[in-house]
């Protein structure tokens, strides 16, 4: 799959918008696991000095998303550049255990509270997927999940929640898509939004717990089918307009 990447006003952090940029293709996955990626060819595509490529790989680098590339057919003189790294499908199990315990305790404060979601939020997820948009989609799930961390009325809970957010994004990416997957997404968002609002706590928390239970089962089964597939040795390529200096 090629990557459509959107062009990048000039600022003087051009790495953060290299990083951000990567990050957003590898999260809906325009990227995909085990892609090749080459910093000469980014600085060329982005129209940027090597340098701010540099840093922005070194940083998706050490937050696990890309990797260094493996010998092709034993070849040292192939071994160039870095590739996507391959999805973990236990590693985002362990995540979302920790992220239904938080969710659990956020819907059971914002009950307490009787908090109304903003009904906005709903009705982008429920635009977005409509127009089958997953970087949209995998953000206003954001929104949504945040907007209930902030309903509960302890930051610490937002906070702790957000750590792994990357990594979720990037496999929610490859289930959403899916399109039979979309749909019923957003009904559960609605039931969890409306039992919150009704002060019912004990439904809030089942309701999310049964969310997080689908949502992690499903992640686990798109992953091990993604990584049944052979990874591609393409290299990236990066078509639209080029980032400005």
């Amino acid at each position: 799959m090629t990557a459509q990447l959107l062009r990048l006003e000039s600022t003087p952090d051009l790495a953060d918008q290299v990083y951000r940029a990567l990050l957003d293709a590898i999260s809906s996955g325009a990227l995909r696991p085990g892609q090749r990626i080459r910093q000469e060819e980014l600085a060329e595509r982005f129209a940027v000095s090597r340098q701010p490529v540099m840093q922005a790989l070194r940083l998706l680098r050490k937050d696990g998303f890309v990797q260094d590339a493996p010998q092709n057919n034993g070849d040292p003189a192939r071994v160039r550049g870095l590739q996507v790294a391959p999805l973990n499908g236990q590693w985002i199990a362990q995540v979302y255990q920790v992220r239904v315990a938080l969710d659990r305790l956020a819907v059971r404060l914002a009950a307490q509270r009787r908090v109304r979601i903003d009904p906005a939020v709903l009705a982008a997820g429920r635009a977005a997927e409509r127009e089958g948009d997953v970087k949209t989609l995998i953000d206003c799930d954001l929104a949504f999940h945040t907007a209930i961390y902030r309903a509960a009325g302890n930051p610490l809970i937002e906070q702790s929640a957000l750590l792994h957010w990357h990594h979720i994004r990037r496999a929610m990416g490859l289930a959403l898509q899916l399109e039979h997957l979309r749909e019923p997404v957003w009904d559960e968002h609605e039931a969890i939004a409306k039992a919150i609002a009704q002060g019912n706590a004990a439904l809030a928390e089942a309701l999310i717990t049964d969310h997080s239970e689908k949502a992690s089962g499903t992640l686990a089964e798109q992953i091990a089918f993604a990584s049944a597939e052979p990874a591609t040795d393409a290299t990236v390529q990066l078509r639209g307009p080029q980032l400005s200096r």
